[in-house]
């Protein structure tokens, strides 16, 4: 009887406390995530996107058409100013030049004869007028060799200009053909090129270009596009830090240089360029590169600063109460975070911030100092859910 009612006692315990923890699994019940109010170091920086590129860039074309006969360098190559990269097949310029030079020989002779029939002429006319004085020629006749002596000046003074005209298409002539050699204009590196051997260029309308040489990669520029409404606080000196996809991890300085003018508008957007001069010793940064640029305006040390996350948490409980539409927000419309009362609930501390670095924010003002912990995160078992639970933050982030 005794055992009876021992095993009897024993399930009923048994069973109150299989429901107790039942109805703890099953209840609402939330975990919170916290940080830490740092004390340290913020920046007030501008950020904004941009591309690398050489400081100096030059497009190497070719003034003349025809076929690509030779190449000399590739890309990447090392080139001094005045070293042949190209040579485009010179044939037809070498028998333009041929003519040419015999059309200067035949304007040369033409003008030897016209000088020649002056010269004739002007003795006709001289001689006409001693002549004339004893009478033994008369006016007429001196007229007659004064009009041809004149037709002959004009003839030399044309052919003279015939000379001038060829020898002007001769220049031409010999002009086209240095130009079948591309030299460079510039020492540097080639980054591009756009041609092949075999390959005909037509320089009719434009310059075709054959190359880009970069003329020291070893000083590199970042042309970002700054939003309207931090161009003003943005001025040449001012340091930057980037980074760029192909060195995760790792952060670049420059420095900015130039803030122009000349407004970007795109889709009504309105950006400016503001160069970042960047130095590239190690040739680990590459021209077209996107790079990720933080401009530094301002120094904040020795402040307190909250995390970002802790700024963008509201509770659970918060978010059911709210209107739809309402934004939660201290008073005189300042921020506020929570912290987690004794109860074990949070609780709600206005704050006043100031500038944001991205990951921590400014504390200016509030009833928090360093070492307190508040949440960012909440993690909560949803009832009927066995072991189940809602991510991080859901409905506490916004």
């Amino acid at each position: 009887m005794k055992r009876a009612i021992i095993a009897a006692a024993a399930v009923c315990v048994l069973a109150v406390t299989g429901y107790f923890f039942y109805s703890k699994s099953n209840g609402k019940t939330s975990q919170y995530r916290t940080a830490k109010v740092e004390k340290g170091e913020i920046s007030d920086a501008v950020s904004a996107t941009g591309n690398i590129n050489a400081v100096t860039t030059v497009q190497v074309g070719s003034q003349v058409s025809g076929t690509i006969q030779f190449i000399y360098a590739d890309f990447n190559s090392r080139v001094k100013k005045g070293q042949v990269i190209a040579k485009i097949d010179p044939q037809i310029f070498e028998a333009s030049v041929v003519q040419a030079r015999g059309n200067v020989a035949n304007m040369t002779a033409a003008l030897e004869k016209a000088k020649i029939v002056t010269a004739d002429t002007l003795r006709t006319l001289r001689r006409n007028q001693e002549l004339v004085k004893n009478g033994y020629v008369s006016q007429a006749d001196v007229d007659a060799a004064e009009t041809t002596h004149d037709s002959a000046v004009s003839q030399q003074k044309g052919a003279e200009a015939q000379l001038a005209q060829a020898k002007g298409a001769l220049s031409v002539a010999e002009t086209n053909l240095r130009y079948t050699t591309i030299v460079s204009p510039v020492e540097g590196t080639v980054i591009s090129r756009n041609v092949d051997v075999g390959q005909t260029v037509a320089a009719s309308f434009q310059t075709p270009t054959l190359f880009t040489i970069a003329r020291d990669l070893t000083k590199m520029q970042i042309d970002t596009n700054v939003d309207e409404s931090d161009i003003g606080r943005t001025n040449a000196g001012q340091e930057a830090t980037f980074t760029v996809d192909a060195y995760p991890g790792k952060t670049f300085s420059g420095k900015v240089i130039q803030v122009r003018n000349s407004p970007i508008v795109t889709q009504n957007v309105v950006t400016y360029d503001v160069v970042v001069q960047v130095d590239n010793k190690d040739l680990s940064l590459k021209p077209g590169m996107t790079a990720n640029v933080s401009i530094r305006i301002r120094d904040f040390k020795d402040v307190l600063k909250i995390p970002n996350a802790a700024l963008r948490y509201r509770p659970f409980s918060s978010e059911k109460k709210k209107p739809e539409g309402e934004k939660e927000k201290g008073p005189q419309g300042g921020a506020r975070v929570y912290v987690i009362g004794k109860d074990g609930k949070p609780v709600a501390v206005p704050v006043k911030t100031g500038v944001s670095d991205g990951t921590h924010t400014l504390l200016a003002e509030g009833n928090l100092k360093e070492g307190d912990d508040v949440v960012i995160a909440e993690t909560r078992k949803n009832q009927g859910t066995a072991g189940g639970s809602s991510p991080p933050g859901m409905g506490g982030f916004r």
